[in-house]
């Protein structure tokens, strides 16, 4: 026979059943109508440039300017090199350059020469076309004279052989300046082509010196420097990587969405970050771009579905975060784990 106290203690649970389903039931509810208006995955990290810094010259470390895990600013000296070799082929440089401005010099001294000959040979070309002038007269005359039989012919002889004589260093003062011409053109023609090769040599002039100023090897930006892996007196190679950079000033978030998650995403969409190794912490942000593929379809191998081995697996799709506040993100480091919620999803 049951008592009051059970009856009681059975309605007491019911009622308890009945709250505790009715909850559940709310919450499924609420969970499938808020569920219905964001997206969450688990499978992103904090990304940002670790860019290596490579040496641009060849040669002996001479000193090692930087720690591991040091906060460097852009332009700090991270490494010297022995800049020995580099400073003589600036000095080697110097010395051809300065030898094809001597040159340029003598061949300008030279094309003044030359010019101050075409001078000459113009007022010489003008004393002796005045002569030939007197002596062609002279000439006509004692012809005349000697029809009239008034001269001897000896004496004609005399008058025109002085004047083949004037004719002929009229002719020669003539090719003097022809030749005096021609000689500037061939000099200015050897200046332009030394003032060419002048150039060549100071490009070389300009390499050396910057060939030089890769000796030093400074910060590309503010950053913190990876591990520290030479030492002073190590030979390093042209191109060789001697430390990665990690810019903390630009750092986003890689998530990756099921591709049945990310139907209404937009660019600017507002998403919630929550950083694993920061509790109780979450950060703005907002969705910067969406991959136009799956990330599979970015691998080196992509799958190859029309073999006939196929599994059908949902994909992921990479989505880019930019943080809201990058200046509060400071203690957020490049690798961490998060999670990203999507707010806001269009329909």
């Amino acid at each position: 026979m049951k008592t009051a106290g059970n009856k009681n203690s059975s309605t007491l649970l019911t009622i308890t059943a009945i709250l505790i389903i009715t909850s559940a039931a709310i919450c499924f509810a609420l969970y499938l109508v808020d569920g219905a208006n964001y997206e969450e995955t688990n499978d992103a990290q904090v990304e940002s440039y670790i860019n290596p810094v490579s040496a641009r010259a060849s040669g002996y470390i001479t000193k090692v300017l930087f720690e591991e895990h040091q906060d460097v600013k852009k332009g700090d000296t991270l490494v010297v090199l022995d800049n020995r070799e580099y400073i003589s082929k600036v000095h080697e440089a110097e010395a051809v350059l300065e030898d094809a401005y001597a040159q340029i010099n003598v061949l300008d001294a030279g094309i003044n020469v030359a010019q101050t000959g075409i001078l000459v040979s113009k007022n010489q070309i003008a004393s002796a076309k005045a002569r030939l002038w007197q002596q062609k007269q002279d000439n006509l005359r004692y012809q005349k004279l000697l029809k009239d039989e008034a001269v001897t012919g000896q004496e004609y002889e005399q008058v025109k052989t002085r004047y083949d004589v004037a004719q002929n260093d009229y002719n020669a003062t003539e090719n003097v300046l022809l030749s005096s011409q021609s000689r500037v053109q061939e000099l200015k023609t050897r200046k332009a082509l030394l003032n060419a090769d002048i150039k060549r040599k100071q490009a070389i002039l300009e390499l050396a010196k910057i060939n030089l100023t890769y000796t030093v090897i400074t910060s590309p930006y503010n950053g913190k420097t990876g591990r520290k892996q030479i030492l002073e007196g190590q030979q390093v190679q042209l191109g060789q990587p001697l430390v990665s950079i990690v810019n903390e000033n630009e750092k986003w978030v890689t998530a990756n969405f099921k591709e049945t998650q990310v139907n209404g995403f937009y660019e600017g969409q507002t998403v919630k970050i929550a950083v694993d190794a920061i509790s109780g912490k979450t950060y703005d942000g907002r969705i910067k771009a969406i991959a136009a593929s799956t990330g599979s379809k970015f691998s080196l191998l992509p799958a190859d579905n029309s073999t006939g081995n196929f599994v059908k697996i949902i994909q992921r799709i990479p989505v880019k975060i930019e943080f809201a506040n990058p200046g509060d993100i400071k203690e957020v480091k490049s690798g961490m784990n998060v999670t990203v919620t999507v707010l806001n999803r269009k329909s």
